[in-house]
């Protein structure tokens, strides 16, 4: 049975070794802020002084090998601190005083060298990191393009609890804009101090319409990423010329702070108001005096301008309610004015010096310089900060509550899906993490990149959007309560039917899962492992036992025609620096070598730094692990020798395997059989590779023929070495629980479309028969079919996958089988019509609907429903496909660029030049066409070209090239694609009248983004960008993918195909049959159409399309409002009031 989700569990917990270390570090720091208070002030150096002990510096993968120094740590100050003679004594204080947190940074990484990065960052904007980096890393950076780390959730979420926060905020025209920029900038400067634990809003004084998002009328939403977008996007655009009604915004704000209060919303602690104007108006003094005794609400006030006549007023009404008054004349320093509501708000819970509650961020991606740059990146990795509050505990002449900062230590999430490894959850099995507001930490369909650029909101991603249930979107109901269990960190299990998409949204299969979960103590996480309930209830336990092996192991790892899974870990040094490998196979080798050696221990989990004992003060740097510990994984190690010794016959002249010995153990047996069978095979299908891939992460594989044949592509083992992850895999073992004695074949997506355009060959014959390319094999040497096959152990009627062994294969060859074969009239009295005929098309598709082989070697790869969509549509109608829509949630859409309308243009200037050169070739190759027999033998395809005409002029660039980004213009192809029903139909006449490109005339709007330019830059923080929005926007995306039904084409017999026929499709009358036939013991289907009846035909797309929503009277989407209910759980414990505070 596979290890239970709870024993996997208590191995997380075993292993969450963030906590202790960040504890020391927090003690350690107020200790020492404690011990140093009557410290003099001294020099200090400073981090631009420069680095010069280059040779001190060392690299490792731990630190994306970056140049480190592990015995100090680096200071970073922000901005306003650059200047050495601006900064005050304090700063010099802070500085010092924690100078004796290296011992404890050093000792940390000396017990635990997996961990990450470590810092502290003080409340007055002084940041110690460790390891020390080399500095011109930074060079690069502007003071303006590094991020305050203040304003970070990690720093912000745990100086305080949580809290709701209202807004109100004075967009007035009446203002100058000079003023009017402050209140923008205080504004998003605030709403940058929010987490996803916080509910938030922002109103204007305009009497008519106080939310500035209609969306969130009279309410406080939770400030995630989507709605905090929304809110930025609002603040940015807000300016009104009517009224003011500063009361009216004041009794409003307490009103719906009240309403939460009451009915248990919100985050049922901390609540405050942020006023941000040039000056109060009307009788506020009542509003106040009305809703003090009702409720403990904080009330903070920004004063804007030089003018500071009505400070006093302001100063008032935040000195009566427990607030914080600050006057904002100009830009400088106006974060950390802002800032300081967070440091009063958490004066409760440093009073009591009880409670240091531990934060971990939303996933994010971090770049090598980690938080301090403004952006997310591309190739950052995903990671989360578990971070606590450093509280002042020296004595002062008044009693104060300080906060001293938070100290933070950055996990990687790859470390934490290490803990619960791949192959204990096997084939199509995988885990996943979700914390209190339902947002995954990570799981297999979690997409935070797309091509080039970031997706935006992609912390914020929910359970019920990642995982699609095969039911009704509108009746999810047992996925909701699978949230709702896991948020409230239930244990337990259910069963879901869920759709699958593979290849990047090209494939799709069901498959019902069974989910286990489980909470992980002392986070705000849960753990959840899903299960294929058909086959992925048990695994495989098939071990060598080392120490116990006669014969010298490493004689099964000889050669370079074998890899292991490059993200596993089967064994690994603790300090990386130490030992550098060049490949994970040299350093499995390296550990298989050492296994042998006296006194090997496998230290098989991951040792835990010692425990300090309660009440002792002992130094932290007493125990350091040795260098060449290490730690192995025993199970998988063992497994993968066993599989090694069970595929040694790959290795093996085929010769030698041609005898089986009846004393090797199954599934060797069954292994070397199966070889036998393919290796016969190699001269007639033209065999150019073997392979298997097994449970343990092995690929070992075999060449056959010389290099030639496979063309400029990397070697199949540079890029499918990944085993059970692997798309090929997967497939054969779905394939393996729907038909077991069958062989998945698969071809490149477009392999012929792209064998055309990259040699020039041309894919039909213009003199001769359209079979002349595959007789020769002209032109499609390079493509090559993969057949691959799931090997399964069986055990008193209980089976799991062991292996996936699988061939590649010319195309050339098997299409011209394919041709001979079904070109013959063997046995038939009297056959007129066979494929060669040109009366008929003849398609081998496999069971995602792709052509396998066609009569037109261009159409390898494609779709069949771009090729036929009326046929495929009739395929689907006759339940031999099952069209299956797939709708991503994280989808992420250009900004500001409508399909159809200039502004694409306006953005990529060459796009055009791009588009005419596509264009050209594609009239270039319809003329050849157009000129030669092909004419004659095809005239549907003719006809299908004449009706696209009749609609529109332009050329049809997606036929040309089939992978068009979401940001590129794709005309309107009137009935040629299906799905045009969802989309407006280009208004001609707008041309005529000389429009400028928007023929969207009736679609609603997308709602505005704030994209940052030069004039606004001064307020405009860096924190605002972090998802790139003037790149991208969040957009909800669909599309239709099919999956053959097998059981249709069963219940017609073996050998007798399904036959069906299109009417009314021509105006003669006349119709076009076609039939189908399964072909045994593979994924695939012959499709044989009669061509003569001229049907047009339509082409369906397998592009997502972006769907749009429903929107209000704003343009804001409709379910933004509705998404505001979905259940979360708060953490933590709440301490919102101190008697003197």
């Amino acid at each position: 049975m596979h290890t239970s989700p709870k024993k996997v569990q208590r191995t997380f917990y075993k292993s969450n070794k963030p906590l202790l270390p960040n504890k020391r570090l927090m003690e350690a720091g107020e200790q020492s802020a404690l011990a140093n208070q009557e410290a003099a002030v001294k020099s200090e150096r400073y981090v631009n002084d420069g680095f010069g002990d280059y040779k001190s510096l060392e690299s490792t993968d731990r630190y994306d090998q970056c140049a480190f120094n592990t015995t100090v740590n680096c200071v970073l100050l922000q901005s306003t601190y650059v200047d050495p003679d601006s900064v005050d004594e304090t700063i010099v204080r802070d500085m010092q005083w924690t100078d004796h947190l290296d011992p404890i940074f050093v000792s940390n990484y000396e017990m635990d060298p997996v961990l990450s990065w470590q810092y502290f960052g003080s409340t007055k904007g002084t940041l110690r990191r460790f390891p020390t980096l080399r500095w011109p890393s930074y060079s690069g950076l502007s003071p303006s393009a590094l991020f305050d780390y203040r304003l970070n959730p990690w720093f912000v979420e745990a100086a305080t609890s949580a809290k709701d926060i209202v807004i109100i905020a004075d967009f007035s025209i009446a203002l100058s804009d000079f003023k009017l920029s402050l209140v923008r900038a205080t504004t998003l400067a605030a709403l940058d101090t929010l987490g996803a634990n916080d509910f938030v809003n922002v109103l204007s004084l305009e009497s008519s319409n106080y939310e500035i998002v209609p969306c969130f009328k009279e309410i406080i939403v939770q400030a995630n990423e989507k709605n905090l977008r929304d809110l930025r996007s609002a603040v940015a655009q807000s300016k009104f010329a009517g009224s003011s009604n500063f009361t009216g915004a004041l009794a409003r704000a307490f009103d719906i702070l009240h309403k939460f209060n009451r009915t248990g919303q919100g985050s049922q602690c901390n609540q405050a108001i942020l006023i941000i104007t040039d000056g109060p108006f009307g009788p506020y003094k009542e509003i106040l005096q009305h809703n003090k005794p009702h409720m403990p609400v904080r009330v903070f006030t920004y004063l804007i301008g030089k003018d500071d006549s009505n400070a006093a007023d302001m100063n008032w009404i935040a000195c009566n309610n427990k607030g914080y008054f600050e006057h904002i004349e100009d830009q400088r320093n106006l974060r950390e004015k802002v800032l300081n509501y967070v440091l009063v708000m958490a004066r409760p819970l440093i009073m009591y010096q009880t409670d240091h509650p531990v934060y971990w961020s939303p996933v994010y991606l971090a770049s090598k310089v980690d938080n301090l740059k403004a952006t997310d990146t591309i190739d950052g990795r995903l990671m989360t900060t578990v971070s606590a509050p450093v509280f002042d505990r020296r004595n002062h002449s008044e009693r104060a509550a300080n906060l001293l900062g938070v100290v933070g230590m950055d996990v990687y999430i790859d470390d934490l899906k290490k803990l619960v490894p791949a192959y204990k959850l096997g084939a199509n099995g995988y885990s996943f993490i979700l914390d209190n507001n339902g947002h995954v930490l990570y799981h297999p369909d979690f997409r935070p990149t797309q091509s080039d650029s970031v997706r935006p909101q992609y912390k914020t991603v929910d359970l019920s959007e990642i995982e699609l249930p095969d039911v009704d979107t509108n009746n999810n109901t047992l996925l909701l309560e699978l949230r709702r269990e896991m948020i409230e960190q239930r244990e337990g299990e259910t069963t879901l039917k869920v759709k699958n998409h593979l290849d990047n949204m090209r494939r799709v299969s069901t498959r019902k899962y069974k989910y286990f979960y489980h909470s992980i103590e002392d986070t705000p996480y849960s753990l959840g492992i899903a299960l294929p309930e058909s086959y992925g209830m048990y695994e495989l336990l098939g071990e060598e036992e080392i120490k116990l092996t006669q014969f010298n192991i490493t004689e099964y790892f000889k050669g370079k025609n074998w890899k292991v899974h490059p993200d596993w870990v089967y064994c690994e040094y603790n300090y990386g620096n130490e030992h550098n490998f060049k490949t994970p196979e040299d350093r499995v080798l390296h550990f298989l070598s050492r296994t042998k050696r006296p006194g090997w221990k496998w230290m098989s989990l991951r040792s835990r730094m010692p425990q300090r004992e309660p009440g002792t003060s002992q130094v932290y740097n007493t125990w350091r692990k040795e260098k060449d510990s290490h730690y192995c994984d025993k199970n998988l190690l063992q497994s993968l020798v066993f599989d090694a010794l069970v595929t040694d016959s790959l290795e093996k002249q085929t010769s030698q395997i041609s005898k089986v010995d009846k004393q090797v153990p199954y599934p060797r047996k069954y292994f070397e059989l199966l070889l036998q069978r393919i290796c016969q095979g190699h001269h007639m299908f033209g065999v150019t590779l073997t392979f298997i891939a097994t449970r343990s992460g092995l690929l070992r594989w075999r060449d056959h023929g010389t290099a030639n044949n496979r063309g400029p592509e990397p070697h199949f083992s540079e890029t499918n070495k990944k085993a059970i992850d692997e798309v090929w895999y997967k497939r054969a073992i779905d394939q393996h629980n729907i038909e077991p004695e069958s062989f998945v074949f698969s071809v490149p997506f477009n392999s012929g479309y792209f064998d055309f355009f990259d040699t020039g060959k041309c894919p039909f014959d213009k003199k001769k028969s359209k079979l002349l390319d595959f007789v020769t094999g002209a032109g499609l040497d390079r493509p090559l079919i993969t057949a691959t096959h799931a090997m399964f152990v069986e055990n008193k009627g209980h089976r799991a996958a062991a292996a996936v062994v699988g061939i590649q294969f010319q195309h050339s060859s098997i299409a011209s089988h394919f041709i001979n074969i079904t070109s013959a009239c063997t046995g038939i009295t009297g056959c007129k019509k066979t494929c060669a005929s040109d009366d008929l098309d003849c398609y081998v598709l496999d069971n995602n609907g792709f052509i396998i082989i066609s009569e037109q070697s261009h159409h390898t790869g494609q779709f069949f429903g771009q090729t036929d969509g009326t046929i495929m549509d009739s395929l689907v109608q006759d339940g031999i496909y099952k069209k299956i829509t797939i709708v991503d949630n994280q989808g992420a859409c250009h900004s500001g660029i409508e399909p159809g309308t200039d502004s694409a243009s306006s953005l990529r200037p060459f796009q055009p030049v791009v588009w005419l050169v596509r264009w050209l070739l594609g009239r270039l190759a319809w003329l050849a066409v157009e000129t030669n027999i092909y004419h004659v033998l095809f005239p549907d395809w003719i006809q299908a070209q004449n009706e696209v005409r009749h609609f529109s002029t332009d050329p049809i660039y997606s036929e040309y090239d089939s992978d068009l980004g979401p940001d590129e213009f794709v005309p309107d192809q009137g009935e040629k694609t299906t799905d045009q029903s969802d989309k407006p139909m280009t208004d001609s006449s707008a041309d005529d009248q000389g429009s400028s490109g928007n023929d969207y005339k009736d679609m609603p709007p997308h709602p505005p983004l704030y994209v940052p330019s030069m004039k606004n830059a001064e307020y405009f923080s860096p924190v605002y960008n972090r998802t790139q929005p003037g790149i991208t926007r969040t957009c909800r995306k669909s599309v239709d993918l099919y999956v053959l039904q097998p059981n249709r084409l069963n219940m017609s017999g073996s050998f007798n195909p399904l036959k069906g026929k299109l009417t009314n499709c021509h105006a003669t009358g006349c119709e076009r049959p076609f039939s189908v036939q399964k072909i045994p013991h593979s994924n695939l289907i012959l499709l044989v159409v009669d061509t003569l009846c001229p049907c047009g035909s339509k082409q369906l797309s397998i592009e997502p399309q972006e769907v749009r929503m429903a929107t209000d009277e704003s343009g804001q989407p409709v379910y933004n409002c509705q998404d505001q209910n979905m259940f979360r759980r708060r953490t933590g414990k709440c301490i919102n009031y101190h008697p003197e505070y």
